[in-house]
């Protein structure tokens, strides 16, 4: 199972506008103790209102050793951005959980990177360990206009000859079936909006295994499909309960007594992620891999289910 994700309270010590609609955030330890160390890919869960958590990908540690973070103002989102926007400010003491990576990146092989809007986040800090590490990259941005793609001036000062910006209002959209036709000796990383993501999975579909990795923030199309009843075992509780078709099996746990941990209850963050010991699952995250979700060892028991024909499943709980 998930490890529990430490949660400590930070302190708002730098804001700043980096695009139109996106600030950034530097996050220090209110206790003075550093700040653990983490790898590319991360986010945190941070508590935009008492009860209420959304993830955001860490940008870099900056020399004083904060955590940087980089929002977008949603006026059509969950409401979390708006706070981050319209109430957070410089001294505000908030809670942060994790970090936790479910997008790890690989240096050892070279890598594309394909960023839509504010996805450009986690893939910052891939490109500098990228830099670091000696790994051939290349980075392809698309965004609405250059004005609200954060940071898109630092990367291209520092690298013209590695990023390709596709801003719409200058040119013409991103070519995704075009930059992934050719199978490469290469990891694609991707992150944006849902369209973007699924356009690279399925341009990339005929590359191996593996090669492509995307970081979704919003629930799957799927979450709130009808289900079908099915019964659980949970192993570790020592029970067995009935899912109906209404309800998750995440909120049956935890009424028979089961300690599940849960932060974001959409299949997005990975708190729940719990061991499958037995029966096949429908998955509804967007966290898990496709091969990880093929291989039916752990599931998110905020949204999936089992599989429609399989009555019951065994859990690590």
């Amino acid at each position: 199972m998930t490890a529990v994700p430490e949660r400590r309270r930070v302190r708002v010590a730098a804001r700043r506008v980096v695009a139109t609609d996106v600030v950034a955030l530097d996050l220090a330890p209110v206790d003075g103790a550093p700040l653990p160390e983490w790898e590319p890919g991360a986010h945190v869960d941070l508590e935009v209102a008492p009860g209420s958590e959304r993830q955001y990908s860490l940008v870099t540690t900056t020399p004083e050793g904060h955590w940087r973070i980089a929002v977008l103002r949603e006026p059509g989102g969950r409401g979390g951005s708006l706070a981050v926007h319209d109430r957070f400010t410089v001294g505000d003491e908030v809670v942060v959980a994790g970090p936790r990576n479910h997008f790890g990146f690989d240096p050892s092989r070279p890598a594309v990177f394909v960023a839509g809007g504010i996805g450009i986040t986690p893939l910052l800090a891939m490109i500098a360990a990228a830099e670091r590490a000696g790994t051939p990259w290349e980075l392809h941005y698309a965004g609405r206009s250059r004005s609200r793609m954060a940071f898109v001036d630092d990367l291209v000062a520092a690298h013209p000859e590695r990023v390709a910006v596709a801003a719409a209002d200058e040119h013409p959209r991103l070519d995704v079936v075009g930059l992934l036709a050719g199978p490469r000796d290469a990891v694609v990383y991707c992150c944006g909006p849902r369209g973007l993501m699924d356009a690279v999975e399925a341009a990339a579909v005929h590359w191996p295994a593996g090669s492509v990795r995307v970081e979704r923030f919003e629930p799957a199309a799927d979450v709130d499909a009808p289900g079908e009843p099915f019964e659980v075992e949970l192993a570790v509780t020592g029970v067995t309960v009935t899912v109906p078709a209404d309800r998750t099996l995440l909120e049956v746990a935890e009424e028979a007594g089961a300690f599940v941990l849960s932060s974001c209850r959409e299949g997005t963050c990975g708190t729940c992620e719990t061991p499958v010991l037995e029966g096949a699952v429908e998955h509804r995250d967007t966290v898990l891999s496709p091969e990880e979700q093929a291989d039916d060892r752990t599931m998110m028991v905020c949204v999936s289910r089992a599989r429609r024909g399989c009555p019951r499943l065994v859990l690590e709980l």
